[in-house]
Formats: C-alpha cells, sequence, structure tokens
C-alpha cells in the first residue's frame, strides 16, 4: 500500500482528491494537511467521507509528511515549491497540482505568477504530467507538474493537428468555458451565486496565467513556437470545462481528420473521442476522468472547430494527479479511476 499525504486538504481539488483516493485499492491515505483546520478530524469537515477516512488534519510541515511514499499539493500556486526540495531529499515523490513547476522558462513564471521561485533548479527535473503525451517520463519521474485544467482540455484537442503538421500554428484560438470551482474555494464576490447565476462573462482577455502553459505544450508539440488567442469564459455551472479550438487547414493536404483522431487516441483510456460532428457535452464527463473531443469542419473550408470537455476537478486536477500517481508506482494507469460520469 502506498501511504500517501496530501497537502491543502480543504479545496475543491484537495477533497477531490481525497473522494478519489479513499477509493483507490493500492492507497492509504496517511497525512492530510490545513492550517485552518488543524486537529478536526477530516469526515468532520467533509462528511462525505465518513467510514472512509480516519485521518486528522495536522500542519503542513515536513516532519508530518516524510514518511509517505507519494504527497500532493492540492495547494495555491508558492507553497509547493517551499516544500519540494526537503520532501524530494527524503525519498518521498511530489505531484502538484498547482502551477509551482508547470513552466520550463522561471523568469517567465515568475512574471505571470508575481514572485520569485524558490527552487528553480528543480524546475528542469520536473516532468509535465500530461500522461497522453509524457507517459513514460512520469514513470520515472520523482517530481510531476499536474496541468492546469484549462491547459489539459485545450492540449489534447489541438495535439493530433499539431504534431501531424496539419495546421497553421500562428493562427490558433482556444475560446473555452469553465464552471466556478475552477476559482477555488474561498468566499469572493466574483463566485458568489448571485454574481454568476444567469450571467456568463470573459474573464482575463489580455493575458490568462494558463496561456504560457498552454503555448508550451503546443511548442514542444509543434517543434517551433505557435501563436495562441486563448480567451477563458466563467459559466453559471460548478463543474466542467468546455474548449471550442479553432485552427486552419494547411493547404495541399487530403486526411481523413476523424480517422487522425481516433488512431492518436485510441490507445488512451482517458480520451474518448466521438464521431464526427458530434457536440460533446459537459454534463457527460462529469465527475469522471474523461475527456471528450469531437472535430467539425463547417462548409467543409479551412477552418477546423475542435470540441473538447472534461470536468475541471478530475481529468483537469484530482484524477489527472492520480493517473500520474499510478504511472509513478507501475500501477495500472486507470486504477482507481473508472468512476462513470454522473447523469443528470
Amino acid at each position: 500500500m502506498l501511504r500517501v499525504g496530501v497537502v491543502g486538504g480543504t479545496g475543491y481539488t484537495g477533497v477531490e482528491l481525497l473522494r478519489l483516493l479513499v477509493l483507490h485499492p493500492e492507497v492509504e491515505v496517511a497525512v492530510v494537511t490545513s492550517r485552518t483546520d488543524a486537529g478536526t478530524r477530516v469526515d468532520a469537515l467533509y462528511p462525505s467521507l465518513r467510514g472512509r477516512l480516519d485521518v486528522v488534519f495536522c500542519l503542513p510541515e515536513p516532519e508530518n509528511l516524510k514518511q509517505c511514499d507519494v504527497v500532493f499539493f492540492a495547494t495555491p500556486n508558492g507553497t509547493a515549491m517551499l516544500m519540494a526540495t526537503e520532501l524530494l531529499a527524503h525519498g518521498v515523490k511530489v505531484i502538484d497540482l498547482s502551477a509551482d513547476f508547470r513552466l520550463q522558462d522561471v523568469p517567465e513564471w515568475s512574471h505571470w505568477y508575481g514572485m520569485a521561485h524558490a527552487c528553480p533548479d528543480l524546475v528542469a527535473e520536473a516532468v509535465y504530467g500530461l500522461p497522453e503525451v509524457n507517459r513514460e517520463s512520469i514513470k520515472s519521474a520523482r517530481l510531476v507538474a499536474c496541468p492546469g485544467c484549462y491547459p489539459t482540455a485545450v492540449q489534447l484537442g489541438f495535439l493530433p493537428l499539431i504534431e501531424e503538421g496539419l495546421v497553421d500554428v500562428g493562427h490558433l484560438i482556444a475560446d473555452v468555458k469553465s464552471g466556478v470551482s475552477g476559482a477555488g474555494r474561498k468566499a469572493e464576490l466574483a463566485t458568489l451565486m448571485s454574481e454568476t447565476g444567469e450571467s456568463f462573462k470573459a474573464y482575463g482577455v489580455s493575458g490568462h496565467r494558463h496561456l504560457p502553459e498552454i503555448a508550451q505544450g503546443l511548442s514542444i508539440a509543434a517543434k517551433k513556437p505557435v501563436q495562441l488567442t486563448f480567451v477563458p469564459h466563467l459559466t453559471p455551472m460548478i463543474r466542467g470545462i468546455h474548449a471550442t479550438l479553432y485552427a486552419r487547414l494547411k493547404p495541399g493536404f487530403d486526411v481523413d481528420l476523424q480517422a487522425l483522431y481516433v488512431q492518436r487516441y485510441q490507445q488512451e483510456r482517458f480520451v474518448d473521442v466521438l464521431p464526427y460532428a458530434s457536440h460533446p457535452d459537459t454534463r457527460n464527463v462529469r465527475g469522471s476522468n474523461q475527456c471528450q473531443i469531437a472535430i467539425h469542419r463547417p462548409q467543409g473550408g479551412q477552418t477546423l472547430v475542435i470540441l473538447s470537455v472534461i470536468d475541471n476537478l478530475v481529468k483537469g486536477a484530482a484524477g489527472q494527479a492520480v493517473q500520474n500517481m499510478n504511472l509513478m508506482f507501475a500501477l495500472p494507469e486507470d486504477l482507481g479511476l473508472g468512476v462513470v460520469a454522473l447523469y443528470p
């Protein structure tokens, strides 16, 4: 059994992680931390875990975590980098669900996240935890940077086209909508029900923190820089991300695009390519680790439309983190992740 620690067990991502971990047959959740709720039973704060987890919140100190085999950081940006070095020195593997190790360019990370990086020497070692791209590297990693939710949906949608050089990477557009849980579990005016209900808005149009992460991944796939316009939106729902992606086909290509996507993802347990011109719905992946993708070519023109949907808290965060853990410890990749989407 793997002894697992979760730092930041009170946020939406942390609780979602606990939901998955307590059902994992090879996991013992040994440590769950919270500065605010230290000394309180986890199942007292989250009764949904009653009978599944007999652990008391403790302070997020390395001393409390160093006996774990792996520690997940479901924390705000800037926390994991303060503890990663010490945990790794004790032989503890680290899976970071924040952005601390996602960007390879440390000055760029500091620009977007507004702070100096505490352990830039570890950035080069960190493996970007998108299994559909970096599976083999994840298997031997001791530090994994889980992708953001927007970057997961966008990259999985674009990758087959970019890997095959079929589209103009100088004109990519990602128009993406997210439920309010993506903003985290905090009291904030912008995410109150009376503010988000019956409303819909774009935000971060001039620059969102996930933009450089998406561009980094797509540029690696393209083997050259890409130009991406990324516009996120807040929708009046709790869970889910819907990415509507636009790419222009290069002239002269005669490719069965549906077959291309099916072939690229046919071995991927958690990517489901729907029949051509389908319309993926966020409710059909709610609570699951699935990404559903469909492609369209309106009026047979040169602009392709790719639709990609995920649950932002599962494939966009906690589920993908567990997927990475399974790979790191040579377990079946889908172990503990066979949850069917909740419907309705």
